[in-house]
């Protein structure tokens, strides 16, 4: 009940255009009555030779009831389905607002093609929960309601026969259909999410499938997946057919015992023969109200399933709290890191302990470490993708928590690891970094990270596709993009991690050699393995499991021969058998 009513509460902005649908579904229905008992009546009296004065009336509302049947359905679906995409357009905008304040920290443990067929097929599902599963009920009661008026001025025990047998088919047979496709309708949508997700892995594993020769592995899980989404759904069906048997089965004999009624009433002289055919046939059109209601039970199980799986992920509580009333981002961005312990959540054990260290406007910081020792953790800190303890982090003076998320981003900018590009051209993924840039400032931010040559050489320079998430470029040009895009953003702070990981020698030291106009009057922190180019940098930070070990420049480090200077070492002594190797 729970879910039925949040998925209700989404009405209330349209609850005008839903009482309107449903006005008019409930006209159509009464147009479809009327037509077929105007019809029955005029046929049944033009078989006593009448006037064609006697018969006006009912041909007017032959006429009359067909003309309108016609309209009021179109008006019907056009409201109906206006809602309907209405609805979805609200629901979709709810839920990318829900899950944006999970991102990344909560979202971590979901698969990316299942929150996909979360996004798309669950919202897509919860299309028939309006149009199938809230109108037809309302619908129904309307009409049953009008039926039961009508035919109860002929006789009570007609009108009770009648409505008994819509109640059957209205309710009974929808609670049974709901029953039924209860598991199937819960498998289905799961089912559904395995699919998706086992076919993103397949696209987007192809090559390292198809060289570790698991592709034909791969394709079975799919398989697999496809088997039980087919089944969930199958079941579906038997379950879709036995509920329009039963209704059928229930229009019929409905029809029998309002027949073994209404004929001895004819008999007796207490009901014209005429209405006989009238009653036979409005009591035929009078089910089109309830059969759909056994249909609609089938979509009330998949919009429930849909909706939970929603839902599930919007209640999450997000990691970072918003402050009540957010400090303006100080234009002086002097950043400092007091005594910073931070562990993941379900997690005792510490990645960064007592970690300190100020950063003024404009200074260069590098942290260096081994993997894993906690850097990346730093940087997802200082950009709140987590929250951080209190009093831990504070741009001058303020604790970090005092500003909004959203507006502190406008200050910092990253590029993180890996590098993302988005399905689109060069021009397109830089402009990301700033829509406003001009043609010179791409250009210049492509110099600056050595790619102006290579853009050039593109088949539509900036305008080039550059592939599925930028599959059709090297790994270490995706990374100067994203560099670049970073660099275009006007922003006070780069945290940079690894922003040379991918490139050779030759390139990196080109790029080293350009960036420090780009960078000057920004606050840098560059996180990397690679101890190249450091001796520009202001402060080097050394991180060992969590904690900063060693501090200082380039000069003093390597004077300190500490953990920095052994690392210095290997990377010179792996460089130089390297380049005699390749010589």
């Amino acid at each position: 009940m729970k879910t039925t009513s949040r998925l209700l509460h989404f009405l209330r902005p349209f609850s005008h255009w839903v009482a309107l649908s449903t006005l008019l579904g409930a006209a159509t229905i009464a147009s479809s009555i009327g037509l077929l008992g105007t019809s029955a009546f005029l046929i049944a009296r033009s078989a006593l030779h009448p006037s064609i004065a006697d018969l006006q009336v009912a041909i007017v509302g032959v006429r009359f009831f067909g003309i309108s049947r016609a309209l009021l359905r179109y008006l019907e679906r056009l409201t109906s389905h206006a809602t309907n995409f209405r609805l979805l357009a609200q629901l979709r905008v709810w839920f990318y607002r829900a899950i944006e304040p999970l991102a990344p920290a909560q979202l971590l443990d979901q698969h990316s093609g299942d929150l996909l067929n979360r996004a798309i097929s669950d919202i897509e599902t919860l299309e028939n929960f309006y149009v199938r599963a809230v109108a037809p009920p309302l619908t129904a009661l309307i009409v049953t309601c009008g039926l039961a008026a009508y035919v109860g001025q002929f006789s009570l025990r007609l009108s009770g026969v009648l409505v008994g047998g819509l109640l059957l088919s209205g309710i009974a047979v929808p609670l049974l259909t709901h029953k039924l496709s209860q598991r199937p309708g819960q498998a289905w949508g799961e089912a559904q999410s395995n699919l998706s997700s086992a076919w993103l892995d397949l696209l987007q594993g192809l090559p390292d499938l198809l060289l570790f020769e698991q592709a034909s592995s791969a394709l079975e899980r799919v398989r697999q997946a496809n088997r039980r989404s087919l089944f969930a759904q199958q079941r579906l069906v038997w379950t879709g057919a036995i509920s329009n048997a039963l209704n059928t089965l229930l229009t019929n004999l409905t029809l029998l015992i309002v027949l073994l009624i209404a004929i001895p009433l004819v008999s007796h002289g207490s009901l014209d023969g005429i209405l006989l055919a009238v009653l036979t046939l409005i009591t035929l059109a009078g089910f089109e109200a309830v059969t759909p209601l056994a249909t609609a039970a089938q979509f009330w199980q998949s919009s429930q399933a849909a909706a939970t799986r929603l839902f599930e992920i919007a209640d999450r509580p997000a990691v970072i709290t918003e402050p009540a009333k957010p400090q303006p981002v100080p234009l002086d961005f002097h950043l400092s890191v007091r005594g910073l312990t931070f562990s993941y959540p379900n997690s005792n054990q510490p990645i960064l302990k007592d970690i300190c260290f100020d950063m003024p406007q404009g200074s260069h910081l590098a942290l260096v470490g081994p993997s894993g020792c906690g850097k990346s953790t730093l940087l997802s800190l200082l950009l709140r993708f987590w929250d951080v303890p209190n009093d831990t982090i504070w741009l001058n003076e303020q604790d970090l928590r005092n500003f909004s998320p959203e507006e502190l981003r406008n200050h910092i900018t990253a590029a993180l690891q890996p590098p993302y590009l988005f399905t689109a051209t060069l021009r397109q993924n830089l402009l990301l970094g700033n829509p406003h840039a001009s043609e010179t400032q791409l250009w210049e931010a492509l110099h600056t990270v050595a790619l102006d040559d290579w853009a050039n050489h593109l088949p539509d320079r900036l305008d080039t596709w550059l592939g599925e998430q930028g599959t059709a470029i090297s790994g270490g040009e995706q990374q100067r993009i994203a560099l670049a895009r970073t660099l275009l953003r006007p922003s006070s702070v780069l945290l940079l991690d690894e922003p040379t990981a991918n490139l050779d020698a030759e390139t990196e030291r080109i790029l080293l050699q350009r960036l420090p106009a780009a960078l000057t009057g920004r606050s840098v922190l560059w996180v990397t393995h690679r101890l190249t180019g450091l001796e520009a940098f202001d402060t080097i930070l050394v991180l060992d499991q969590g904690v900063i070990v060693e501090r200082g420049t380039h000069t003093s480090l390597l004077a300190n021969n500490g953990l920095y200077a052994r690392m210095f070492t290997i990377q010179r002594n792996l460089l130089a058998q390297t380049m005699l190797q390749s010589s």
